[in-house]
């Protein structure tokens, strides 16, 4: 194989790895939890936090905040899981990166 061809290959899967992440980047990923449902993107923003007050009468505060953290953990493992599924070891690899 001569470097021409190397770079070549080497560009289409960096255009290939760049429009999965965008794909990545646009989808909404739902953690839940029994009070809580949140939505992250798939840059690990928080877009949402919803609760579900109606079902529970919530005087613990400290119970509502171990909800939001297990719906978040939940929804941020989804976009870990994504990130594993549609980039495979080359998008885990680059760690910070994605």
């Amino acid at each position: 194989m001569n470097m021409q061809n190397l770079m070549a290959q080497a560009q289409k899967m960096q255009r290939d790895m760049q429009k999965k992440k965008e794909e990545i980047d646009k989808t909404i990923f739902t953690g839940k939890s029994e009070l809580v449902d949140v939505e992250y993107n798939g840059k690990k923003e928080l877009v949402s936090i919803k609760i579900h007050s109606q079902q529970y009468d919530i005087d613990d505060i400290e119970m509502l905040e171990d909800m939001i953290l297990i719906a978040s953990k939940d929804a941020l493992s989804k976009v870990d899981k994504e990130i594993e599924n549609k980039l495979g070891s080359i998008g885990s690899g680059l760690g910070g990166l994605f």
